[in-house]
């Protein structure tokens, strides 16, 4: 991989705090224009991302016009806009105000895994607001453990560990995570991952994701049949009627030991949850980079 410039990285990193700043500090209704109009600035700066959307739409829902594809990814674009509000107003959210962001739906699950004594993985995706999700867990019930990549920008993700930590989780790299989550589940504590992210071939397997073969990484499956953890999915999607976050918990998923199994089954739980809330989804992800050999490069 080609080393970042040094100037790149400060320059990158003032204009994102420059952002932050702006929607920590301003008041609510003006932070939520800004946020949109940030999403917005993202989407023509960078076209591509909205032509992934449109390649991975076409792919997953063949059977749907162009209107619906442009008003989906639109969407994409808004929900990006509320995630940078939240996540810079991270500082100002506690126990007290929390409510006024988010509730809980089907938490009669996750007090059903965590009563069997052998912590719970949550199966989450980029989906609505997943920094919140876990943000708000952590004040709503209890820290949990967090599986984080590094990003590629060290100023940016100095400041991005600092907030995802302000509520009391515990981050754990990507790059050395599966000792950590194995100590943390016998300990019965909740841990987060994301797996909704493309892999390389020789790091997963195939699954049926929207019908489509995608690559997928085996850990979390293996992780869950080792330990005997419960799985729970876990997402927090935006309710336009209540105007906050809802973080929806759904039934257990049942772990066999068969990894390629389970990890068919933990997508199919990601993908149904995706089909009700398709604009919250992060469409603008190469998620099906990796191709079968037989099958041409989508992207």
């Amino acid at each position: 991989m080609k080393q970042r410039s040094p100037l790149r990285n400060r320059i990158e990193a003032a204009l994102a705090g420059a952002v932050v700043f702006s929607l920590e500090h301003s008041p609510r209704a003006i932070a939520d224009k800004l946020g949109s109009f940030y999403a917005g600035l993202l989407d023509l700066a960078v076209p591509r991302l909205r032509q992934t959307a449109e390649k991975n739409l076409v792919f997953a829902f063949p059977e749907k016009g162009a209107v619906w594809r442009r008003s989906t990814i639109d969407g994409v674009y808004s929900s990006i806009g509320r995630l940078l509000v939240a996540f810079a107003r991270f500082p100002g959210i506690n126990t007290g105000n929390v409510a006024s962001w988010i509730r809980y739906e089907g938490r009669e699950h996750y007090e059903k895994a965590k009563a069997k004594g052998k912590g719970v993985l949550f199966a989450t995706a980029h989906l609505g607001n997943w920094e919140l999700s876990a943000f708000a867990h952590a004040l709503l019930t209890e820290p949990m453990n967090v599986v984080v990549r590094p990003l590629d920008n060290p100023f940016i993700d100095q400041v991005v560990e600092a907030r995802r930590a302000l509520s009391g989780n515990r981050l754990l790299s990507k790059r050395e995570f599966a000792r950590s989550i194995l100590q943390a589940l016998r300990n019965n504590e909740p841990v987060g991952i994301l797996v909704d992210q493309n892999t390389a071939a020789d790091n997963g397997v195939f699954v049926p994701f929207f019908g489509k073969p995608a690559c997928t990484n085996l850990t979390f499956a293996k992780l869950a049949a080792r330990s005997g953890a419960a799985v729970i999915p876990g997402f927090a999607v935006w309710s336009a009627a209540e105007k906050k976050y809802v973080l929806r918990f759904y039934p257990e998923v049942e772990i066999s030991g068969n990894a390629e199994l389970d990890t068919a089954r933990v997508q199919a739980a990601v993908e149904a949850a995706i089909r009700e809330y398709p604009d919250q989804w992060l469409w603008i992800h190469r998620r099906w980079k990796t191709r079968p050999e037989v099958e041409p490069s989508l992207y």
